[in-house]
């Protein structure tokens, strides 16, 4: 299983200045986004072993994985609205949830825009095939580089250079099918739902060695509706949760939905991640002016 379709962190970064809150450009910060990501591609070492799975594939869960899959692929353009919410351990022991919002936009091969609000800062983040922006609007600040031709290679230089992730995009993968699959060796139907959305869903689990996660999948549509997973070598279980509604599959893209004339007039900062403040840093005090 690529882990990408999964979206956890075990610490909550902070992001203490405008440039910072920019280059972090999605969620709630590049510093738990590169959490995420690590976590997810497997180069964090597991908290705990894990007891190994016996191979279970039933037949009718890798059916309604496909046939979701084989939906999302075959759309030339989709829009959706993607809530995000992760849990993060606390200092008092229960974890804490946050929450984020992304209206998003793609265009095979080389065309994405999110718009993100939520428990953190706002941010924007644009592509038209030939480079990236990241606009944070509250400070009107924006990091502009150039991108590769398509839409995989992009989200990958995005990740290598400023730690931006997106936990949605293996919806926007040219073969999801084979993100989902690699390394599952448990996959099995749970049954139905009428519970997200008031959208009847197949629900589906499947698991490897590093992860386990449910999919809401709907049952006229095939759509991926939600996902829940959790990490197996996490020994606090925290949960990590997508939903997605509001689906338009092969709408009318118009070239300026790629692009923002704020973020185009913005001042510019390098497109490069955030590093977190040293340990023990302490905020640099208020001025009188900046408190008025």
């Amino acid at each position: 299983m690529n882990s990408r379709w999964a979206f956890g962190a075990t610490k909550r970064g902070r992001c203490l200045a405008p440039r910072l809150l920019l280059a972090a450009a999605l969620t709630l910060c590049a510093t738990v986004q590169a959490q995420q990501a690590q976590t997810k591609t497997g180069t964090r070492a597991p908290a705990k072993a894990v007891a190994r799975l016996a191979p279970e594939l039933e037949p009718k869960a890798v059916d309604l994985l496909q046939a979701m899959s084989a939906k999302l692929a075959a759309a030339q353009s989709m829009a959706f609205t993607a809530t995000i919410t992760h849990e993060a351990a606390s200092r008092i022991g229960p974890p804490l949830a946050y929450t984020t919002v992304s209206e998003v936009a793609m265009q095979r091969p080389n065309r994405l825009r999110v718009v993100t609000v939520g428990d953190g800062p706002a941010s924007e983040f644009y592509y038209d095939g030939q480079t990236m922006t990241a606009y944070a609007p509250a400070e009107n600040l924006a990091a502009v580089a150039p991108a590769p031709p398509t839409l995989a290679a992009m989200l990958k230089q995005a990740y290598d250079n400023a730690a931006i992730y997106f936990p949605f995009d293996d919806v926007m993968a040219a073969d999801p099918f084979r993100s989902i699959s690699e390394g599952v060796n448990v996959a099995f139907v749970i049954g139905q739902s009428k519970m997200v959305g008031g959208v009847a869903t197949d629900v589906v689990a499947v698991a490897s060695e590093t992860l386990f996660m449910q999919i809401w999948i709907g049952v006229d549509d095939k759509l991926p509706r939600k996902m829940r997973a959790v990490f197996r070598g996490d020994p606090l279980r925290l949960r990590h949760q997508l939903e997605m509604s509001n689906w338009k599959l092969d709408p009318v893209l118009a070239a300026e939905t790629f692009a923002s004339l704020k973020a185009a007039n913005a001042p510019r900062i390098a497109f490069a991640a955030p590093q977190p403040p040293a340990r023990g840093t302490k905020p640099a005090a208020r001025s009188a002016s900046a408190a008025k």
